[in-house]
């Protein structure tokens, strides 16, 4: 039995032993094949050259560069934008830029195309007081017998355009010599690109009208220069309409001596005796000239903003470059 045993168990571990050794190649071979399929074939690309090397290098530093820029001018811009907006004079600056630009961009045939025409004669007088309604304006106040009003009207439009024929000798304004007129509308009209005979005639009327309101003429052309730049046509985001920046809603009983009612807020000489007629009444109820420009810009607390201190250095200015003294 033993005997049996042993030979069994032989038989036994040789068909094991022939089994596993059948079993082994078929293994190897699957394992080959595993190890074939996962072999990537070598790069045949050539590696770059040292040129191609320190072109990699250099656009790669390049962009790295480009992006720390991009990343600091960013934060410059949202800090300029914060300040900006947080500081009141620097918005002020900020839309004295913007008014500059756009003076600056402007084509020239299309600044203050009405003034430049010069009444030289009845027919150009004629056809500027068409432009306006003066004409309109007198014919219907005496047929209709309106009254002051329609003859004050358009007499302002008529008056403008002798104004600006009586610019164009020196020595018309009253109180000043035609050397010191002619240096201060060199100013103007430089500065704020407006005809020459037109400056004449914006100071002709700030100083008529300021003779009349008591006030400083000087001061009258620096707050023009401030709220419109010497556009006649300005009108802000609040409504202010005209070279002194007259709110119209606001003040409208001062214009019922014309005939066109607040519309007369974009005529010069009617635009310059209300605003300077507002700014007369602000500086008396506040009781000095600051003070009263506050009031004037619409300042209710103790800050306006740099308003006044804006008007007060363009008045210095417009001194300096005419030589005629602060306060007469």
């Amino acid at each position: 039995m033993a005997a049996q045993d042993n030979a069994r168990r032989k038989r036994h571990g040789r068909l094991d032993t022939s089994g596993a050794s059948s079993r082994v190649p078929g293994a190897a071979v699957a394992g080959n094949w595993r190890v074939m399929s996962n072999r990537r074939p070598p790069d045949s690309r050539p590696a770059p050259g040292p040129i191609a090397t320190a072109f990699n290098m250099v656009g790669s530093r390049m962009a790295e560069l480009l992006n720390v820029c991009a990343i600091y001018l960013g934060i410059a811009v949202l800090v300029t934008l914060a300040m900006v907006l947080s500081i009141a004079p620097l918005r002020g600056q900020l839309s004295e830029i913007q008014q500059a630009v756009h003076q600056t961009l402007r084509p020239e045939n299309v600044d203050d195309v009405l003034y430049a025409m010069l009444a030289v004669n009845d027919i150009d007088r004629m056809l500027l007081e068409g432009l306006t309604g003066a004409g309109a304006v007198a014919e219907r106040g005496r047929d209709e017998g309106s009254g002051a009003a329609a003859q004050a009207s358009s007499e302002d439009a008529i008056n403008f355009a002798r104004l600006l024929r009586a610019s164009m000798e020196a020595g018309s304004v009253e109180g000043v010599t035609a050397k010191q007129e002619q240096a201060l509308r060199s100013y103007l009209a430089r500065k704020y690109r407006i005809a020459s005979s037109v400056a004449g005639a914006l100071i002709k009327t700030a100083f008529v009208v300021a003779k009349e309101m008591e006030l400083d003429p000087q001061l009258i052309l620096a707050v023009i220069a401030i709220e419109s730049r010497y556009n006649p046509y300005a009108e802000s985001h609040v409504g202010a309409q005209g070279l002194m920046q007259v709110m119209t809603r606001v003040h409208k009983e001062k214009f019922t001596e014309f005939s066109d009612g607040t519309i007369a807020a974009l005529h010069p000489i009617a635009n310059i005796r209300v605003g300077s007629r507002i700014l007369r009444d602000c500086i008396k109820r506040r009781g000095s000239i600051e003070r009263g420009l506050a009031c004037y810009v619409g300042a209710t607390g103790p800050s306006d903003g740099g308003y006044g201190a804006k008007v007060l250095a363009e008045q210095r200015r417009i001194a300096l470059a005419s030589g005629i003294p602060v306060g007469r």
